[in-house]
């Protein structure tokens, strides 16, 4: 790994993004490139109708002063983003990471992640934004966008960061997941965790193949994992594993074996973000 992307906003999340950014740099000598992108609705204010019975001099003058109140909005919401970034990087740079950049973006999120994604191995975000306390159920709306068009592997960070030790990969035989197994086998970030592979659902011999031989390639790289078949529904037992286990980090698929690709996040995939309150790492 040689360089990652950690999308920063205003939220209670940032601070814990900023944690698991420079864990994950320290470990693996990446570079890291704090994103802040401003929404076109963060620089300009709604448009007003202007219809009706206002005298020409009283428009013109509302026109002049709306237009100076865009200008305004525009320059808060850029200072706030580079105070934004100015905290993210004293953050990372206390913690000993030796490479860190910032970059303030005007545009949509997604369509400036994809431009830069290209340079990174992993891209990085909150599980929720800046209306984490008034939306505790829901998941951030820009989590999604950012699973379902990347094409690095994307890290969600919890709320809260802890020290990583224990790493679970929920197996489903699927690409997405073999996709996971095969990047702990190759990755520097995952060296000297203790590991954990599950499979959730009927024990068949196809199962049972599947999992061995992600054993088996996890071996390879290193690492002696635990791997079992457990019977029940995937985010009840996900979820049960990793309360019970003291699991650190659960690594997943974004889209399950099963289904095919929809515009959403994969129903376990959504589940289990929802559900757990540790770091998640998706792949598609």
């Amino acid at each position: 790994m040689t360089k990652l992307i950690a999308l920063v906003d205003g939220s209670i999340y940032a601070r814990s993004l900023c944690d698991h950014a420079a864990w994950i740099a320290k470990r693996t000598e990446a570079a890291v490139e704090l994103l802040h992108v401003l929404g076109r609705r963060e620089t300009a204010s709604t448009p007003i109708d202007l219809s009706g019975n206002i005298a020409l001099g009283a428009r013109t003058a509302l026109l002049e002063e709306l237009s100076e109140l865009d200008e305004r909005t525009a320059k808060l919401a850029r200072k706030r983003g580079r105070a934004i970034l100015d905290d993210a990087r004293a953050i990372l740079e206390a913690a000993g990471v030796a490479e860190v950049q910032a970059r303030l973006k005007l545009g949509d999120l997604v369509e400036t992640v994809t431009e830069s994604e290209g340079e990174a191995d992993l891209v990085m975000i909150g599980k929720r934004g800046e209306a984490a306390d008034f939306a505790k159920l829901h998941l951030g709306s820009n989590l999604e966008r950012i699973v379902r068009s990347c094409h690095k592997p994307v890290f969600v960070a919890s709320r809260a960061f802890r020290p990583i030790e224990r790493f679970l990969i929920a197996y489903d035989g699927g690409a997405s997941s073999m996709k996971a197994v095969d990047h702990v086998a190759r990755s520097r970030l995952f060296a000297g965790l203790q590991g954990r592979l599950l499979a959730v659902g009927p024990e068949t011999a196809e199962t049972r193949k599947g999992l061995e031989d992600a054993q088996a390639l996890l071996k390879a790289g290193g690492y002696r994992v635990e791997a079992d078949i457990v019977p029940g529904q995937p985010e009840t037992a996900i979820s049960q594993t990793v309360e019970a286990e003291g699991i650190d980090l659960l690594v997943m698929g974004a889209y399950g074996h099963s289904r095919m690709r929809s515009l959403i996040i994969g129903s376990t995939t959504t589940a289990m973000l929802r559900l757990c309150k540790i770091p998640v790492m998706l792949f598609r």
